[in-house]
């Protein structure tokens, strides 16, 4: 058993659909409790269920769904009226004032016509006729026209306007009130922006089990390379205790003249050889098991077990019937599929978003203000207000194409989303199909490796019954007895195999494992 025996299983991809009820609270407090006893020996669903526990990118993730929720709500109260309260005050140096002195105003007559006018009573002009039309004249006597030249008239009466009439305090002003707005027609944004962010919320839940599959993954794989070298360490202790008995048979042997010390050479190099091969496979223990640690939150000093360290072969499971079966079951459950399925429903409300920006929006107002000083009543020193109710339109006319061109950009993003669909149903199809070849061919690989050591087996039993007999050589013995303990190598590496295809094709088919 050489270096290279120790390496294969570290180069195989486990794949596994975790699911989400795996995650439980029990097991959360187990990893926090630093009182774990060493040798504690755990499942594999336990150590997935302590890396998801404990992992930071999963907490995250939570958090994601969590923020996604949030912003869903939010996104529909958009569709509810928004109330506010306003209140203002404002300090102004001066008094404001209509005039800038007291104003004498004239004191004449509405005219027939309805315009102001005057009659000869109430000036001090004189009169002349014109055409037999009578024309005032001004102080030199000249006649005018009052309407070009109303400053020549001569009024015999003026209305007296202080200044102070006019003059308000407004050096103190305080202004409040209370309103809502209402959205009636916004050119269904709202509506697909609430769509948008549903589909944004599945979209991080499917993020947050891809996550979790590819945590259980790392752990699965660390798993089962622990179980693989558990087992090879037993496998190659054996090896060096039978190898033990047989170096001390041979110097027997030697002593009685039946062996020489060319055979015991050989005895002590394949001997050496195995205890090499039992210290790789004790380091490589201790790496994988601080892998596996690591990857679920325990101390990677720690000293804890796996439940299948005893793993003796593997029994067999089919799994599907045929390759539509396979295919057909990946291209339903697979999450990047689901993923962007979603991410095409968002692509076609950004499209509908962009096509309500040709649309009216009409919003409804109310409003309830209140001021002092108060504007219905002479801008008195008193709070009063009034409510209000309204209608407000926005109709878009023209700005250059830029509707048009952001119309066009969302549907371009949608055409993109439906080619990525496509390439993917593609992809998943190449590999899930590819996943059941492997899975046939690493069953096959099993039952070869069964057959194989039923005869390694054999040839060793009688290989030990000849070399009593002496009719092998020593050479021949450590043959039959290397090519058993290979026998049981690769029948640990193809159960191990078998486990990770299938594993490996439940994952590329989106569905959960069938248990360990």
């Amino acid at each position: 058993m050489d270096k290279r025996d120790f390496k294969i299983l570290l180069k195989k991809y486990v794949g596994i659909l975790c699911s989400i009820f795996l995650y439980n609270i029990s097991i959360a407090q187990t990893v926090t409790d630093t009182s774990i006893a060493p040798g504690t020996i755990f499942t594999l669903e336990q150590y997935e269920n302590m890396a998801l526990a404990n992992s930071s990118d999963a907490q995250i993730a939570r958090e994601k769904i969590k923020q996604a929720e949030n912003i869903k709500k939010a996104t529909f109260t958009q569709l509810l009226p928004s109330f506010n309260a306003v209140g203002a005050y404002t300090w102004n140096q001066k008094k404001f004032s209509m005039m800038a002195e007291d104003a004498l105003l004239p004191v004449g007559t509405k005219m027939g016509d309805g315009s102001f006018g005057f009659t000869a009573d109430q000036v001090n002009n004189g009169w002349t006729l014109i055409d037999g039309q009578p024309v005032p004249l001004d102080a030199d006597g000249h006649p005018f026209n009052p309407k070009t030249n109303p400053e020549k008239i001569l009024w015999k009466n003026y209305a007296y306007l202080p200044k102070d009439a006019l003059t308000f305090d407004m050096r103190n002003i305080f202004v409040g009130g209370i309103g809502f707005t209402q959205p009636i027609f916004m050119g269904f944004k709202i509506r697909e922006l609430y769509n948008i962010s549903k589909n944004y919320e599945a979209v991080e839940e499917i993020d947050y089990d891809k996550l979790k599959e590819d945590l259980c993954i790392q752990v699965d794989q660390a798993y089962w390379m622990v179980v693989s070298l558990l087992n090879k360490q037993k496998l190659a202790q054996n090896y060096v205790e039978l190898l033990t008995t047989l170096d001390a048979n041979v110097q027997k042997s030697i002593k009685e003249g039946v062996a020489t010390k060319g055979d015991a050479l050989n005895v002590k190099v394949k001997l050496n050889e195995a205890n090499l091969a039992l210290t790789k496979a004790t380091n490589g223990i201790t790496l994988a098991k601080m892998q596996l640690f690591y990857l679920a939150g325990l101390d990677v000093n720690g000293n804890y077990g796996v439940a299948d360290s005893d793993f003796s072969g593997y029994e067999d499971k089919t799994l599907v019937t045929s390759e539509q079966d396979v295919v057909g079951l990946a291209l339903n459950n697979r999450p990047e599929l689901k993923k962007l399925e979603h991410l095409e429903d968002i692509a076609q409300s950004q499209v509908k978003i962009a096509r309500s920006r040709f649309m009216p929006n009409i919003v409804a107002t109310g409003n309830y203000y209140i001021s002092n000083p108060n504007i219905f009543n002479g801008f008195n020193k008193s709070f009063k207000g009034a409510f209000a109710v309204g209608v407000g339109i926005t109709i878009p006319i023209f700005h250059f194409g830029d509707r048009i061109y952001t119309l066009k950009a969302a549907q371009n993003e949608h055409n993109i989303v439906l080619h990525k669909i496509e390439k993917t149903r593609k992809l998943i199809t190449l590999q899930s199909t590819m996943s059941k070849y492997k899975l046939d061919e690493a069953r096959s690989k099993l039952n070869s490796a069964n057959s194989n050591i039923d005869a390694a087996k054999e040839n060793l039993r009688l290989a030990n019954l000849s070399y009593k007999e002496g009719l092998i050589t020593i050479s021949d013995l450590l043959a039959a007895q290397t090519a058993y303990i290979s026998a049981c190598s690769e029948q640990i590496d193809a159960a191990i195999d078998v486990r990770i295809c299938e594993l490996t094709l439940l994952n590329n088919m989106g569905i959960a494992k069938l248990g360990n």
